[in-house]
């Protein structure tokens, strides 16, 4: 990825150095949301959410960490002593990771996990609502299945997600009406980042219910083991284990 298009990697480059750094998200209806900024990136474990604490404890053997940002969570899992390799599609982001103490760090996306060998993770890290990352149905479907090829027989996904639905704000519920028109989930986001004066590509970023999740999961040879939310919040963890257990 040239570097003027890693908006997201210019960012948390800029929050590494301590230089002024915030994460505009554009939408393709226009949206404009100026998030949390990269801040949550760099969390430490007392600043993480609850469920997150509790859920990180699943994490085991040699781990995969999809979607790193600045390797919060390799980072916490290197010091409980895992093996944890990251992935990330931003190179910049991979170089905060590295050089915050990241063992191994990889640029490279999701769409080429394949690249791994059969049965080299026992854990697959989708923390900071990365579930996102799978983009649609039929990509979650075919990514799952290549997760299955990498993992061994008891392994576990845990992947953080946000419900789209649990809105009542009139632009998001007309989203979810705009995306239905033209053959996509309700949740399925077009978005691109934006930092000063970089901008980065669209992409899909797929937010679903815990039925939709159930349903994309269907035939992928993964099943819902637990699912954990926070009262009265959109977001929730799902540990996904093999259908072979």
């Amino acid at each position: 990825m040239n570097s003027t298009k890693d908006a997201y990697g210019q960012e948390v480059l800029a929050f590494f150095q301590k230089k002024e750094a915030y994460e505009i998200i554009e939408r393709d209806d226009g949206f404009i949301d100026l998030s949390g900024g990269p801040a949550s990136y760099f969390a430490q474990f007392k600043d993480w959410s609850e469920v997150e604490k509790r859920v990180i404890k699943l994490a085991k053997g040699r781990v995969l960490d999809v979607g790193s940002g600045a390797g919060r969570v390799a980072l916490y899992l290197q010091k409980r002593g895992l093996e944890v390799t990251v992935i990330d599609n931003s190179p910049l982001a991979i170089k905060v990771c590295t050089l915050r103490g990241v063992k191994s760090a990889l640029v490279l996306p999701i769409e080429k996990v394949s690249t791994f060998k059969p049965q080299t993770f026992d854990t697959i890290m989708m923390f900071g609502n990365n579930f996102g990352l799978f983009g649609s149905l039929n990509k979650a479907r075919k990514l799952l299945k290549m997760f299955y090829q990498i993992t061994t027989p008891q392994a576990l996904i845990i992947t953080e997600n946000v419900d789209p639905y649990n809105t009542k704000d009139r632009v998001h519920l007309l989203y979810h009406q705009f995306n239905r028109k033209r053959g996509r989930m309700g949740g399925q986001l077009r978005i691109r980042v934006r930092f000063r004066e970089y901008i980065g590509d669209w992409f899909d970023y797929l937010l679903v219910s815990q039925k939709e999740l159930r349903e994309i999961i269907k035939g992928t040879g993964w099943r819902v083991r637990r699912v954990v939310s926070s009262r009265g919040s959109s977001l929730y963890i799902t540990i996904l284990e093999k259908e072979c257990l």
